[in-house]
C-alpha cells in the first residue's frame, strides 16, 4: 500500500504580499550553509588555499551567479529549448521552475576560473590560474553535495521531477493530485547525491590525500554524482518535453548529461595525478 502524502504548498510564507517559496529557501539555506563550510575548510590546517574574508565574499558571489545563470540556462538549453524559443521573456521567469545541476556546475567552474584568474593577477604569490581553480572547486566538490541535499527536499515538496509507478511499500500518492503511486525520487537523490556523497567527499578530503592533487577530488565528485544520478534517474519520470532520448524506452537526458560528466571527471582524475607526478 502506498505513503499518502497531503501536498505542501510551494509557498512556505509571504512578506507583505511577497510569496517566499520552499526552492528559495532551499537556495538560501544552501548557499548559507556552504558559506560557512567553505569559511571553515580555506581556514583549516589542511586546506591547500587561504583567503580572506572579502575574497570569500566574492567568491560567494560568483558562485551564486554561476549556480543561478548556469542552472537556468542549462534548463533552458538541455531540457526546453523549443518552448524558450518561443517565449524568450520565460528564460527569465525562474519563479516558474526549471533548473539544471549540469548547466549549474558548469556556471560554478567558469565563476571559479574568472575569480581564480582574477585572484591570482593581483597575487603572485597564491600560485597559477589552473592550480587555484582547482583548488577552490576540490573544496567545493565536499560542500556541493550539501546544497543538492536541500534541492532535492524542495523538489519533493513542489511535487517536482516524482518517479515512475511503482508498487513498493514505500510509494508515495500526493493526495488530490494523482491515484498512481511512485517512487518518490527526489528523496532517492538526497540520500545519496546529498547525504552519501557528502559523506564519501569528505572522507576523501579528511583521510585522504586527494586534497594536494589539485582537481583531484573535482573529477572524483563527477564521477561520483554521475554514478548516483544515473542510478536513482532509472526511478525517476523522464521529462515530460523530452521523454526518453533516440527511440529507447530507457535512455534519460538525465542520463546522458551524467554519463558525459563521468568521462570528464575521469580525465581530470587522471591528470591530476600525472600533472602531480611530473
Amino acid at each position: 500500500m502506498a505513503i499518502v502524502v497531503n501536498p505542501i504548498s510551494p509557498v512556505a510564507f509571504s512578506v507583505f504580499g511577497l510569496d517566499v517559496r520552499w526552492y528559495a529557501l532551499a537556495y538560501i539555506a544552501a548557499f548559507v550553509v556552504g558559506y560557512f563550510m567553505l569559511r571553515a575548510f580555506v581556514r583549516s590546517r589542511d586546506s591547500q588555499i587561504t583567503l580572506n574574508k572579502k575574497q570569500l565574499d566574492d567568491l560567494l558571489t560568483a558562485i551564486i551567479l554561476g549556480v543561478i545563470i548556469g542552472g537556468r540556462l542549462g534548463y533552458v538549453l538541455f531540457y526546453n529549448l523549443a518552448f524558450f524559443l518561443a517565449h524568450p521573456l520565460e528564460i527569465f521567469a525562474v519563479w516558474h521552475g526549471g533548473m539544471s545541476f549540469h548547466g549549474g556546475l558548469i556556471g560554478v567552474i567558469l565563476a571559479t576560473l574568472l575569480f581564480a584568474r582574477n585572484l591570482v593577477k593581483h597575487n603572485q604569490t597564491i600560485g597559477n590560474t589552473y592550480n587555484t581553480t582547482f583548488r577552490i572547486l576540490d573544496i567545493l566538490a565536499v560542500i556541493a553535495p550539501v546544497g543538492l541535499f536541500f534541492g532535492r527536499i524542495a523538489n519533493f515538496i513542489n511535487m517536482e521531477v516524482m518517479g515512475r509507478p511503482a508498487d513498493v511499500p514505500w510509494a508515495v500518492v500526493f493526495a488530490g493530485q494523482t491515484n498512481v503511486p511512485r517512487h518518490p525520487s527526489p528523496l532517492y537523490e538526497a540520500a545519496t547525491e546529498g547525504i552519501l556523497l557528502f559523506v564519501i567527499m569528505y572522507c576523501l578530503y579528511r583521510f585522504t590525500g586527494l586534497r594536494r592533487r589539485p582537481g583531484a577530488l573535482g573529477g572524483m565528485l563527477a564521477m561520483l554524482y554521475a554514478v548516483f544520478r544515473i542510478f536513482c534517474e532509472q526511478f525517476r519520470a523522464p521529462d515530460a518535453q523530452i521523454g526518453f532520448l533516440f527511440n529507447t524506452n530507457w535512455l534519460t537526458m538525465g542520463q546522458m548529461l551524467s554519463a558525459i560528466m563521468f568521462v570528464v571527471g575521469a580525465i581530470i582524475f587522471v591528470a591530476a595525478f600525472r600533472k602531480n607526478n611530473k
